[in-house]
């Protein structure tokens, strides 16, 4: 009887160890902006403030879905963005959210959007894991993402400077 429990157990570890899934693909940007971080953080901290600050996106609407914070975005040039807020803590001026539904190259997104500093030099940081869609590369998911994150610094680091 062993020996037949041993025949079974070994094809099926071998599965195992090619079945497990692939690391997350990462992306983190950041930049350092002249500004108070209180500050900053009132302009970015609002879930739906990204309206205000991402040049991609034209609205935002929130809502709320089986207890869970919801935005929807409306993208410039059409399409939208639905996102649940994960987490939120005004005192570390940190949230994460994560993608329900939309149109990016991505899977499994889930981001988070940080400020820090003191006085008046303030670290924003954007960072962020996914896997890639069905039907998209590595290379194009972390190419959008990438994008995604620099329209939106770069933006708020133009705000905090008058522009």
């Amino acid at each position: 009887m062993k020996k037949n429990l041993i025949r079974v157990a070994a094809p099926l570890a071998g599965l195992m160890l090619f079945a497990t899934p692939a690391l997350a693909l990462e992306v983190t940007q950041s930049a350092q902006i002249e500004a108070d971080p209180a500050k900053l953080w009132s302009t970015v901290g609002g879930f739906c403030a990204i309206a205000d600050w991402h040049p991609a996106v034209t609205a935002c609407e929130e809502s709320e879905v089986d207890g869970t914070q919801r935005r929807t975005l409306s993208l410039e040039g059409g399409g939208t963005l639905v996102e649940d807020l994960v987490s939120r803590d005004d005192d570390a001026m940190t949230y994460t959210y994560r993608i329900v539904e939309g149109p990016l190259p991505v899977a499994n997104y889930e981001s988070t959007i940080s400020v820090s500093g003191n006085d008046n030099l303030t670290t924003l940081a954007w960072d962020g894991t996914f896997d890639a869609a069905e039907g998209a590369t590595d290379e194009e998911a972390i190419g959008v993402i990438t994008g995604i994150y620099d329209a939106g610094i770069k933006s708020i680091a133009g705000i905090a400077a008058g522009e």
